[in-house]
């Protein structure tokens, strides 16, 4: 009676055994043929599926869903890429996109670069700079109205009259000063930056070298006079090269009979006397 319960108990073993080893290899081959085996997946895919790409990433990876037509793939990258900030869960770390309005963003609520249209201020993106702020085109950005700045006047001038510094009474003197910094489009506009007023001297005479600069031109003007009269030849002297020798003497000779003709009628007036 024992021993028929003894074989008996080793069959139910047996036929255990032999269950147990069915299942085991049934379920290596279900683990071989998964699509989400890890051992075929590719780019720092933990798992992934042929049709839906990586379904999860290795460690320290950012998991995004990317749009290709119609459908999303799964992509493990080392950053998130533009438009999109990342952030890090114990079973996953995970790419979510920016708002509509921002292009770059630190998370949800902190954006760091606007899209068109629209400027940056304190993480927000707004579409009209606050009151004591104005848009800067250039960085995208509300920033502050930037006034104008000179600097203190500079001395004044020596008097003068029409260039010089003599040989006057009554002329001008000026001073200037400088732009620091200029004005933001909204900014307060520059002042004068120069100032003139009439001054009073006591006469004095110019040196030969204090003509000024309207005399010098007055000088310069009445030499190249002088030098284009010299430079053009007397049309006396012209008719005077074209005579030949026969001529010259013919003109000489009628001027001697003009001069005696002449001394003639003067003894013929002081005899009648």
């Amino acid at each position: 009676m024992h021993l028929r319960l003894i074989s008996c108990f080793f069959i139910i073993l047996n036929f255990m055994e032999y269950i147990g080893s069915q299942n085991a290899s049934r379920g290596r081959r279900q683990r071989r043929t998964h699509p989400n085996v890890s051992q075929g997946c590719q780019g720092g895919c933990a798992t992934c599926s042929d049709y839906n790409g990586c379904l999860s990433c290795k460690p320290r990876l950012f998991f995004v869903l990317e749009r290709i037509g119609m459908k999303q793939i799964g992509v493990c990258l080392s950053s998130c890429p533009s438009g999109y900030y990342g952030t890090r869960y114990p079973d996953i770390n995970k790419c979510t996109k920016c708002k509509a309005d921002c292009d770059t963003c630190f998370n949800k609520n902190f954006c760091t670069k606007c899209k068109s249209g629209f400027y940056l201020h304190l993480g927000k993106c707004l579409d009209h700079c606050p009151e004591g702020l104005e848009a800067s085109n250039h960085t995208m950005e509300c920033v502050n109205i930037v006034h104008c700045e000179v600097s203190e006047w500079n001395p004044w001038s020596p008097c003068t009259k029409k260039g010089k510094t003599c040989g006057f009474k009554r002329g001008t003197e000026t001073r200037v000063r400088e732009i620091i910094q200029h004005p933001s489009a909204k900014g307060n506009l520059c002042p004068p930056t120069n100032e003139t007023r009439k001054c009073t001297v006591q006469r004095k005479k110019c040196q030969k070298g204090e003509r000024g600069k309207k005399g010098r031109e007055r000088k310069r003007k009445k030499v190249n006079k002088g030098e284009s009269k010299e430079a053009i030849p007397d049309s006396k002297d012209l008719e005077a090269s074209k005579e030949t020798p026969e001529q010259r003497e013919n003109k000489q000779q009628q001027k001697k009979r003009k001069v005696q003709d002449k001394q003639q009628k003067s003894v013929s007036v002081s005899t009648v006397h």
